[in-house]
């Protein structure tokens, strides 16, 4: 599937996530554990979530290989106090590029390859961050809608 690159200046987006330091490719073992806790903390939270997505922000580490900090989350309405492992954050703001995945989780990596060879061929750089923002669940639970943001430096 061929990736339609769009660029755009983007404003944070509140979020209630948990804070993992992961090693490369020990992201599918860690978000579910983190999102349960998140849902957990909303649904004590009457109305602090209205038609938030999951969102998952990787802070990219300075040397390959070492551990990226990711920060497993669901959009919210408005700031609040932390809890246990959940806190209050933002998605990072500025200029990103950005594309749509649809189809299957495994072909996700194909949205972040489509990005990096944008940057390669346009003489941009990348800004240390990107998240993916998870759409609403679909009839087919093998297909996956998933915007995928980088920040460019």
């Amino acid at each position: 599937m061929a990736h339609e690159i769009v660029t755009e200046t983007v404003t944070a987006r509140p979020m209630a996530p948990v804070r993992r330091r992961v090693g490369v490719g020990e992201v599918s073992t860690a978000w579910r554990p983190a999102l349960d806790q998140v849902w957990a903390f909303l649904r004590r939270h009457e109305g602090l979530r209205t038609d938030g997505h999951n969102i998952f922000v990787y802070h990219h580490p300075a040397r390959p290989g070492d551990p990226l900090k990711v920060e497993f989350g669901v959009e919210v309405s408005r700031a609040f106090e932390p809890d246990g492992d959940v806190v209050f954050a933002h998605t990072p703001a500025g200029p990103v590029a950005w594309t749509l995945h649809v189809g299957p989780i495994a072909g996700l990596a194909d949205a972040s390859a489509a990005i990096a060879a944008w940057c390669a061929a346009n003489g941009r750089s990348l800004g240390g961050a990107s998240w993916e923002i998870y759409g609403d669940p679909g009839a087919d639970p093998g297909e996956v809608e998933v915007r995928v943001f980088y920040l460019l430096g």
